[in-house]
């Protein structure tokens, strides 16, 4: 498990459950490390501000993970974390590695707004 301020996926099933009940959800998978630890901070940040967007995380090395790591739009990522992106179900972005605040506003703000 990771330890996070976030909500855990922990099984296949919550993970496609979260996609199938909410509008816009956000899947950052990884682990506790230097290239995750920045960007589950920026989500616990930008969380309150983002009442629209449902957060999660999940743990990269347990078997639920392959919902998202064998998703297409995650078939070239090399760097952790793999930050997954959905709307209505369907992935509208999905990137790798560290990520800016910038950044992840920048896809929330085009790709998950009201």
């Amino acid at each position: 498990m990771l330890y996070t301020n976030l909500k855990h996926l922990e099984t296949e099933q919550e993970a496609r459950d979260a996609v199938a009940n909410n509008e816009n959800v956000m899947i950052c998978c990884g682990r506790m490390g230097p290239m995750c630890l920045p960007v589950y901070t920026i989500i616990e940040e930008l969380e309150p501000i983002y009442t629209h967007i449902t957060f999660y995380d999940q743990d990269f090395d347990i078997p639920a993970a392959d919902f998202i790591k064998s998703l297409p739009n995650c078939a070239s990522f090399m760097g952790l974390p793999f930050t997954v992106y959905f709307k209505n179900g369907e992935v509208v972005a999905a990137t790798s590695s560290i990520q800016s605040k910038d950044q992840v506003t920048t896809i929330l703000d085009t790709k998950l707004g009201d």
